[in-house]
């Protein structure tokens, strides 16, 4: 069963812009809660606690609010374009045992077959999954894969775990290297022109010495 952190959170009563900088300067991130029919519910949370836990991808956390408890998955976390501390968070209600649409990070490992590489075409799937029991990452192996696609059926799915885009779909392709020819400069070709013309120069005006 996934990890949650459990972080006691004070319900929003303030709002506009002025009352959310004035809480991201106490040490607060402002943050709505929805989900499951409820009306979103605008909370806030420690700033230290919480940017620790949304570390991880899809973070699952246990807020407790005016001694209510409830569990919530991270959906989206806005940062600032500077600093990029957080600066405002989605969550989502989750319930024990429920399934949630979730994007996570492929893994992949192993060597190809020798004179081959591997051109990675997607980076993260979506799929359904136990809302605490979400993978950190996916594993694919491409140990001695010889030339061709590497498909989402290649994707190791730990039980409870389905694929929300296509089997066929082309996750990788296994070929030999491509050899890119890079342009040469023309300045550089024409000063090794000139370089190369240069010594028969000067040899012909010492013959004619």
């Amino acid at each position: 069963m996934q990890k949650f952190e459990t972080i006691d959170v004070e319900v929003r009563e303030d709002f506009g812009k002025g009352s959310a900088r004035r809480a991201r300067r106490d040490g607060q991130i402002p943050a709505v809660v929805y989900g499951h029919g409820t009306e979103p519910e605008h909370l806030l949370l420690p700033a230290h606690q919480t940017t620790l836990a949304v570390r991880q991808a899809n973070a699952i956390l246990s807020l407790k609010v005016a001694g209510d408890e409830r569990l919530v998955m991270v959906k989206d976390i806005q940062r600032h374009p500077l600093r990029q501390t957080v600066d405002h968070l989605d969550l989502l209600i989750v319930k024990r045992g429920e399934k949630v649409s979730v994007n996570v990070y492929l893994d992949y490992q192993g060597e190809v077959a020798p004179g081959l590489a591997a051109s990675l075409d997607i980076q993260e799937v979506a799929v359904l999954a136990d809302a605490l029991n979400i993978p950190d990452t996916l594993v694919v192996n491409l140990e001695g894969r010889e030339e061709g696609s590497v498909l989402a059926t290649d994707i190791e799915l730990p039980e409870g775990i389905e694929l929300e885009i296509e089997e066929d779909t082309v996750i990788a392709t296994v070929e030999e290297p491509q050899e890119i020819e890079l342009p040469e400069d023309e300045e550089t070709e024409e000063a090794g022109e000139e370089a190369a013309a240069a010594p028969a120069e000067e040899k012909s005006e010492e013959d004619s010495e």
